[in-house]
C-alpha cells in the first residue's frame, strides 16, 4: 500500500506501536494454536494438570455421610490375620453389615478370582476318598462339617438376595473367574460404536460368588502419562460386551436402577430416543424405577472421550482426609462402630494397608486409596455434579486466547508502565476469576495456562521495549457517539464507524413512551428524599429493560417520562416485535418495584406505555448549545396520544395498528378505532397481552369473546354487546369492560346513528 493513503494520524500510530502490535499478534497465534493440538506444548500440558490438582487441593471438604469406606487396616490385619481373609471371615463382614448395621449398598473394591481351600476341608475329603475312604465315621462327619467348612458357600449364602457389588479387574489376556451380565453388547448397539476402554482379559469372581452378588464392577483405572490418576471409565469393554465399573454400578445398585444405557449425541435410535443427548455431550443414562403412572426418570452422567468422567477428587484422601468416613474392618466385626454411622449408607470395603497394593497416585495425593476414588466418582454421581470438559472447549479456549491476546497486546503498547501493571494484574485476575466461576459454578473445566503465559509474556514484551509515554484518548468515534447513542450500541458501531453518522435520515422505526400514573400525587406523598429514590430506582429498572436483551436506544428523560426507540442507529429488522416484548418486560418490572414500594410505604406504582411503529426522521438534532440523537414524526407524536389513553382503557399498554401488524409473535387485544387529536384518518389501537405460546387457553378465549362483543357494539346490536360484556366482566372486572358498558349506556340514550364508523374521537393530547 502507498504510504501516502495512510493518514498521517495513522501513520504516526503504526511508527510508534506497530512492531510491538505485530509481535503482540505473532505470540497471540502462536498461543492459539495450542487448544487445538496444533502446537503442542508439554510444559503448558503440565501446568495444567497442576492447576487442575492444585484447585481440588484447595477446595474444601465436607464430610459426606451416605459413603462410608470399611477399610482393612493394619489394625485389622493385627487382630484378624494377614490378607487375604478367609470367606468365613467375608460372610460375617456382610452379615454384620446388612443385619446389625441395616446398610443400604455394600460394594467390594476387592475380587474373589479363586476358591477358598483355608478351611482344610477338601484335604479332608480328598482323604475321605482315598486313604481313608473305609473310615465311614470320616465320611460323616465331613458331610455334617460341610456347610460349616464350604467358606465360598458361606460367602455366598450371605451375599444372597442383597445389594453387594464385587469388584473384577481387566486384563491384557488371562481370563480368570466369571463376569457379570453386561450392561449391552456390540449387537446391541445397532451398529454404532462406543468407544471404551478395551480389554481382552479379566480377572473376576469365582461363579459360586458372582451368581449370588447383586453384580459386579470394573476398579481398573488408567493413569495419565504422568502417571496420575485422573479419570476413569464408567463403561469398560471386554471383548464384544460392555461392562460397568465398580462405582457406576454401587451407584446404580444404591438407585435401584433399572438399566444403564449410552447415549451419544451424534446418534439417535431406540436406544437414545427416550433421553437423546444435549449440548454436544455423550451420556451414560442410569434409569429410575418409575412411579406408577410417572414419567421415565433417569440420571445423565456426562462423559468424555472412550466413556470416561473426570474425578472430582475432595478432600486428601486416607481417614481423617476430611470427605469420607474410615471405619476398621475390625471395628465393624466386633460391633464396636456406633450404627448411626452406618445406617443407610453406601459401605465400599477396600484396604489402606501397606503392602496391599491399592494406593493409586493422583492430583491431590501421591499415595491415595483405590477405595476412595470410587467413592468420589458414586458422590458425584449421587449429587449430579460433574466437573465435564466442555465438548466446545478447545474452540472457547482458542477464542479466549485470541480475545485477550488481541485486546492485551493492543493495550499495554499504549499504556504507561504503572496502568500497563494494573491491567496486566487485572487480566490475570480475570483470566482466574472466569476459569474459577466456570469451575465451581458451572462445573466445566477449562484450561487457563496458556491464556495466562500469554498475558505475562505480553507485559515482558511491551516493558523489555521500554515503552513510556502517556495512554491515548479513546477513538474519536467512540468519544463523539458516546454523547447520544446507548453505550452498549457504541461497540457495535465502532466495528464498522463508515457506516454511522449523526445526519439526519428518514427510517421505519419503533418508539415508545413510558409515563407514572399519578406523578403528582405520589410526589405529594413523599419527601423530596424518598421522592428522589422512588424515581431513581423506577427509571433505573426502565433504562435497564430498554437497554437489556432488546437493545434499545435511551433517548431521554422527561420529568417521570421515558422516551426510547428501536432501529436507530443500529438498524433491527425485528424493531417492532424489540419494542413491544419490552413494553411487557417493563410491566413486570413495574409490578415487582410497586410490591417492593408498597412494602416500604410509599405510594404505588402504575405506568402506561404507548408503543408505535412507522417513518420517523432520526439524526442529530437541536441548537449550536445542545444537540440530542432523537427521532420526530406523526409517527412519534402518536406513540405519545397511546401512552395518554391508556388511562382510559385501563391498559398497562397500548401500541398502533403497525406495531401490531409487524411484530406478530404476540397476541394482542383490539381496543378501539380511535381519531387522536391532531390526525384525521382513524387508527386501530391493540393491548399486546404476551407471546401466543406464553399464553393459556383460556386468556385466548377471553380475548376471543372480547373481540366478539366489540362487532356486537360496532354493529349498534346493543343488547347482545351489553351481555357479553357483563358476561366478561363478571368473570374478570376489567376497565376495558367497563368503559365499553358505560358506552353503550350513552348510546342508547344517544344514539350514534346508521353511519357510526365505530371510531372514538379524543379532542385531548
Amino acid at each position: 500500500m502507498n504510504v501516502r493513503l495512510i493518514p498521517a494520524s495513522w501513520q504516526k500510530t503504526l511508527g510508534k506501536y506497530g512492531w510491538r502490535w505485530a509481535i503482540g499478534l505473532a505470540l497471540t497465534l502462536a498461543a492459539a494454536l495450542h487448544p487445538g493440538g496444533w502446537l503442542p506444548l508439554d510444559v503448558v500440558d503440565r501446568m495444567d494438570s497442576g492447576i487442575a490438582g492444585l484447585r481440588m487441593r484447595l477446595e474444601p471438604a465436607h464430610l459426606e455421610p451416605r459413603i462410608v469406606i470399611v477399610d482393612i487396616d493394619s489394625k485389622s490385619l493385627t487382630e484378624i490375620g494377614r490378607f487375604p481373609w478367609s470367606r468365613n471371615i467375608h460372610a460375617q463382614l456382610v452379615t454384620t453389615l446388612f443385619e446389625k448395621y441395616q446398610i443400604a449398598t455394600l460394594g467390594y473394591d476387592v475380587s474373589f478370582p479363586e476358591p477358598d481351600t483355608s478351611s482344610g476341608f477338601n484335604v479332608l475329603d480328598r482323604l475321605s476318598r482315598t486313604e481313608l475312604q473305609d473310615d465311614r465315621l470320616l465320611r460323616d462327619k465331613l458331610d455334617s462339617l460341610r456347610p460349616a467348612l464350604d467358606y465360598d458357600g458361606l460367602f455366598g449364602n450371605a451375599m444372597q438376595g442383597l445389594p453387594v457389588i464385587l469388584g473384577f479387574s481387566l486384563s491384557p489376556d488371562q481370563k480368570k473367574g466369571v463376569l457379570p451380565k453386561p450392561l449391552f453388547t456390540s449387537e446391541d448397539l445397532n451398529g454404532r460404536e462406543v468407544l471404551a476402554y478395551n480389554a481382552e482379559g479379566y480377572e473376576a469372581n469365582i461363579a459360586r460368588l458372582q451368581r449370588f452378588a447383586g453384580g459386579a464392577g470394573s476398579f481398573s483405572v488408567v493413569t495419565d502419562n504422568d502417571g496420575l490418576v485422573r479419570t476413569a471409565g464408567l463403561i469398560q469393554q471386554v471383548g464384544e460386551a460392555y461392562y460397568p465399573s465398580l462405582s457406576l454400578a454401587v451407584a446404580a445398585s444404591y438407585l435401584k436402577a433399572t438399566a444403564i444405557k449410552p447415549v451419544l449425541a451424534e446418534a439417535a435410535d431406540t436406544m437414545s430416543q427416550s433421553a437423546l443427548a444435549a449440548g454436544g455431550y455423550d451420556y451414560v443414562q442410569i434409569y429410575l424405577p418409575r412411579q406408577p403412572n410417572g414419567p421415565i426418570r433417569s440420571l445423565p452422567i456426562p462423559v468424555g472421550e472412550g466413556m470416561t468422567i473426570n474425578i472430582q477428587y475432595r478432600g486428601n484422601g486416607w481417614p481423617g482426609g476430611g470427605a469420607f468416613r474410615y471405619v476398621s474392618a475390625t471395628d465393624v466385626l466386633h460391633g464396636r462402630v456406633p450404627a448411626a454411622q452406618l445406617k443407610g449408607a453406601i459401605v465400599l470395603v477396600g484396604t489402606t494397608a501397606a503392602g496391599l497394593v491399592d494406593l493409586r497416585a493422583t492430583p491431590v495425593n501421591k499415595e491415595f486409596p483405590g477405595v476412595e476414588i470410587h467413592a468420589n466418582i458414586i458422590k458425584s454421581i449421587l449429587d449430579q455434579q460433574f466437573k465435564v470438559r466442555h465438548y466446545l472447549a478447545w474452540p472457547i479456549e482458542t477464542l479466549e486466547i485470541l480475545l485477550v491476546g488481541l485486546l492485551m497486546a493492543i493495550l499495554l503498547a499504549t499504556l504507561a508502565p504503572l496502568r500497563a501493571v494494573a491491567a496486566t494484574g487485572i487480566a490475570l485476575l480475570a483470566i482466574i476469576g472466569l476459569n474459577s466461576y466456570e469451575y465451581l459454578k458451572l462445573d466445566l473445566l477449562f484450561n487457563m495456562s496458556m491464556p495466562l503465559l500469554l498475558v505475562f509474556s505480553l507485559f515482558l514484551l511491551n516493558q523489555a521495549w521500554g515503552y513510556f509515554f502517556e495512554v491515548r484518548k479513546g477513538k474519536a468515534l467512540v468519544n463523539r457517539f458516546g454523547e447520544y447513542v446507548a453505550p452498549e450500541l457504541v461497540e457495535v458501531m465502532a466495528e464498522d464507524p463508515d457506516k454511522y453518522n449523526m445526519d439526519g435520515e428518514s427510517r421505519e422505526l419503533t418508539v415508545m413512551f413510558v409515563d407514572v400514573r399519578g406523578f403528582t400525587t405520589i410526589s405529594e406523598g413523599l419527601s423530596p428524599k424518598e421522592l428522589r429514590e422512588y424515581i431513581n430506582i423506577y427509571l433505573t429498572a426502565m433504562s435497564e429493560d430498554i437497554r437489556s436483551a432488546y437493545r434499545g436506544t435511551l433517548d431521554k428523560y422527561i420529568g417521570d417520562a421515558v422516551m426510547a426507540f428501536w432501529g436507530a442507529p443500529v438498524p433491527f429488522a425485528d424493531h417492532a416485535a424489540r419494542g413491544v416484548a419490552t413494553a411487557l418486560l417493563m410491566q413486570a418490572s413495574a409490578h415487582r418495584l410497586n410490591a417492593e414500594f408498597i412494602a416500604r410505604g410509599w405510594p404505588e406504582l402504575k405506568i402506561g406505555i404507548g408503543v408505535n411503529s412507522g417513518m420517523m426522521h432520526v439524526g442529530d438534532m437541536g441548537s449550536a448549545i445542545r444537540k440530542a440523537y432523537t427521532v420526530m414524526g406523526d409517527a412519534v407524536n402518536l406513540a405519545s396520544r397511546l401512552e395518554g389513553i391508556t388511562k382510559v382503557y385501563g391498559v398497562g399498554i397500548c401500541c398502533g395498528e403497525n406495531t401490531a401488524h409487524a411484530a406478530t409473535d404476540f397476541v394482542y387485544r383490539e381496543l378501539d378505532l380511535v381519531r387522536v387529536k391532531g390526525k384525521h384518518e382513524p387508527v386501530a389501537i391493540f393491548e399486546p397481552v404476551g407471546k401466543a405460546s406464553e399464553l393459556g387457553p383460556e386468556v385466548i378465549a377471553e380475548i376471543g369473546r372480547w373481540h366478539a362483543a366489540l362487532a356486537l357494539v360496532r354493529q349498534q346490536r346493543w343488547d347482545e354487546a351489553e351481555r357479553s360484556l357483563h358476561a366478561l366482566q363478571a368473570e374478570r372486572p376489567c376497565g376495558l369492560y367497563q368503559l365499553f358498558l358505560e358506552r353503550i349506556a350513552v348510546y342508547r340514550e344517544d344514539p350514534p346513528g346508521a353511519d357510526w364508523d365505530g371510531v372514538t374521537k379524543f379532542e385531548t393530547k
